[in-house]
């Protein structure tokens, strides 16, 4: 017995879109029957590393599309199960549509058209598609058609664009085929556009038949005839699979198949009430309300052999019953009873025209029973009339649950884009409290919700609580706690409702080019169908990424300015220290001043000096003032012009200004500014300068001597004390 409940983990590269979503819901909804939980990894084998996330608690994987790296997880030794990709080297078995017997039934029903030019167009190298591919040719076999590898045309990818990118080429050899069988439907509605385009006419000129029957082809110009299959039924297939494994079943590796059901639209060159009204005849009389409801079941979805219709709509029963009813005078069945009924139909398909041919088939049974029971005799002109009231009220139920339906998801869809409309303003405009809190999800269905960041993104192993969300009153995980990366996010914690509930646990990698940050985790409904192959959780996904980025680049920078402000501050405080020794006067020899400049030297800074040295000549009787430059940054003209003030200054008081300091770039800056010294001598070092103008003073500070008591120097340049 587990201390935990049973909990199936999905790994699926996506968790939006009419094909990933669908799965996804048929795994959720077996689980929900079942009491278990289910924790959905928006990740690939080829991401999971060992151990994976929430692989303490996960029962068995079902992986969705890509197996890429997959023998990882068989290494685990758990149940595990592909969808629609095999995967011979981890050795489980696969969840796959029942792709032959559908491309079969398209291929021949283009054939009993008359077609014998049949093109196939699809990704081959996917699983799915392969066997599509193969299951055209031995159609094309089968009934004597040679098969022409110049009429095989390989798309790129599974999209709108993979149809749309062929269609040149399709274009260009038009006159040696009349008819296509398409691979995906995504594929079909991206080259019927595309051929409309050119001139060509779907079927007149091209027959076309798709592959997976999404909404989009029943709404297509002209509807697109195609292979039904349950991607919500593939999901279940798999849960299947898996808690048979769980239960100690052998399940032999490889393909296990869901049924398809060939849709007849308009591209094909017939509609659906044609096909219906072909049909072979009616079953046995004493069997004939079983395959009646069976049929019923079949018009609207696949349905596996030996499976109970009323198993799959259970409102079938109510409106065969109602039927009944009807023909033989009997109580009609509650209204509430058929509208249920209807909305349960509905759900099943969308598909305007499957609803409605259901409504001719059962029409065209009910003149069939009235015909066997009168044997011969007169019509019954009343039970004609009730039938047909039947017939109009069922018709009419069907429409509103239709409309209904539509309304609903209209609803969904504007509240979705509202949602994401106030995510997205509180993620790339809010604080980093803000999405760290999460508390921006309380515009969405979450009900709750953790975020954990990787403690080491080079190893990843384990997870620091970064934030928690709860809206119906779980609890989270202590902010700052440490969870492992195989048991995250906490079982203990997750809500109730994750259990046989109506709610799934969501992993979703956070992540940006420039670093892996965490794990988000989520619990709440699924997204629409229709939301797109990266649609509502992948979108607050990359807005928590981009904003977690935002929040570690503003870090930086708040760092980086602060630093810049310390510096700052420093210099502040040096310029002020040199201010404040303002401009010292040394007296180097008998005669001779030095003033060392450090700093910039400003208006009020070159007043300073001018001072200092009119009152240190006249306190000294100094001859010579050595001005120093050396620790000036920026020589400019406004410099230069002080400098000269100071040595006319000088002059007037009977002593001789020398420029010391005067680099080769300084002296090139003053050229370039045209900037005249006049007769200001300059040396480019102190020792250079003191040479030339105390030659005897020099030798005797080198000698340890010299002082007051020496004789003067003459300040001449090139006159040396003591000789003649």
């Amino acid at each position: 017995m587990h201390s935990r409940p049973t909990t199936i983990g999905v790994l699926t590269p996506f968790l939006d879109g009419f094909y990933f979503n669908a799965v996804l819901r048929g795994v959720h909804e077996a689980a929900q029957q079942r009491g278990h939980r289910v924790v959905v990894i928006r990740a690939t084998p080829e991401d999971v590393q060992a151990p994976s996330l929430a692989g303490d608690q996960v029962d068995g994987w079902i992986v969705v599309l890509s197996t890429e790296g997959v023998e990882r997880l068989a290494r685990a030794r758990v149940p595990l199960v592909t969808v629609s990709t095999c995967a011979p080297e981890a050795g489980c078995p696969t969840a796959m549509p029942d792709n032959a017997t559908g491309i079969r039934s398209a291929v021949r029903h283009l054939i009993d058209h008359g077609h014998r030019r049949i093109a196939f167009v699809g990704s081959i190298e996917q699983d799915d598609i392969r066997v599509r591919f193969e299951g055209y040719k031995a159609t094309l076999a089968e009934h004597g058609v040679p098969f022409d590898p110049g009429l095989v045309f390989e798309t790129e990818n599974n999209w709108y664009s993979g149809g749309q990118n062929v269609a040149e080429a399709i274009i260009a050899r038009r006159a040696e085929l009349t008819a296509a069988v398409v691979a995906t439907d995504k594929n079909a509605l991206g080259l019927i556009p595309a051929l409309q385009a050119a001139g060509y006419r779907v079927p007149e000129d091209l027959a076309i038949i798709g592959f997976d029957d999404i909404v989009e082809a029943q709404w297509a110009t002209p509807p697109l005839t195609t292979v039904r299959q349950r991607f919500d039924a593939l999901g279940r297939l798999a849960y299947e699979l898996v808690l048979a494994q769980l239960a100690g079943e052998v399940v032999a590796p490889g393909p296990v198949l869901a049924p398809t059901t060939f849709v007849r639209r308009r591209t094909c060159g017939c509609s659906t009430l044609q096909g219906f009204l072909r049909a072979e005849g009616a079953a046995p009389e004493d069997d004939a309300g079983d395959l009646l409801a069976r049929q019923m079941v079949e018009l609207l979805t696949p349905l596996p052999p030996g499976t109970p219709p009323a198993s799959v709509w259970p409102g079938v029963t109510r409106v065969i019953e109602g039927l009944t009813a009807a023909i033989e005078g009997a109580t009609p069945t509650p209204a509430a009873d058929i509208d249920a009924a209807c909305q349960q139909a509905v759900r099943l398909t969308p598909d305007v025209e499957s609803l409605m041919g259901m409504v001719r088939w059962l029409g065209r049974a009910s003149r069939r029973r009235r015909a066997r029971t009168a044997e011969g005799a007169a019509d019954d002109g009343a039970a004609e009339e009730r039938v047909d009231e039947f017939l109009e009220r069922l018709r009419l139920s069907l429409m509103l649950a239709r409309l209904d339906a539509e309304r609903e998801f209209v609803a969904q869809l504007g509240e979705l884009v509202r949602s994401d409309h106030e995510v997205s303003l509180t993620l790339l405009g809010g604080t980093h409290d803000a999405s760290r809190s999460l508390s921006w999800l309380d515009s969405t269905t979450v009900v709750w919700s953790c975020l954990g960041l990787w403690e080491d993104p080079e190893t990843r192993a384990r997870l620091v609580i970064a934030g928690g969300y709860s809206r119906d009153g779980s609890p989270t995980p202590p902010i700052g706690g440490v969870v492992p990366r195989e048991a995250f996010p906490p079982a203990e914690l997750l809500p109730p409702s994750t259990v046989g509930g109506p709610f799934m646990v969501t992993l979703l990698p956070i992540r940006t080019p420039q670093r892996d940050w965490g794990v988000l985790v989520t619990v709440g409904p699924g997204s629409l169908e229709i939301a797109g192959d990266e649609g509502t959780v992948a979108i607050w996904g990359a807005l928590l990424s981009a904003a977690l980025e935002r929040d570690a680049l503003m870090q930086s920078l708040s760092a980086q300015h602060a630093s810049l402000q310390d510096a700052y501050q420093r210099e502040l405080a040096l310029s002020a220290a040199v201010r404040a020794l303002g401009c010292p006067l040394i007296p180097l020899l008998e005669g001779v001043l030095l003033v060392p400049l450090i700093g910039e030297l400003d208006g009020d800074r070159a007043r300073q000096v001018l001072d200092t040295v009119a009152e240190g000549v006249s306190r000294n009787r100094a001859r010579c003032v050595l001005l120093d430059i050396t620790g000036v940054p920026l020589v400019d003209a406004q410099v230069a012009h002080a400098l000269q003030q100071t040595h006319r200054a000088a002059a007037l008081l009977g002593a001789r200004v020398v420029l010391v300091g005067v680099r080769p770039e300084i002296a090139a800056r003053l050229v370039a500014l045209d900037v005249d010294l006049g007769d200001l001598a300059t040396h480019r070092s102190l020792s250079s300068a003191l040479e030339a103008v105390a030659p005897a003073g020099l030798r005797a500070l080198r000698e340890g001597r010299g002082g007051a008591g020496s004789p003067p120097p003459d300040p001449r340049p090139g006159r040396r004390q003591g000789r003649a």
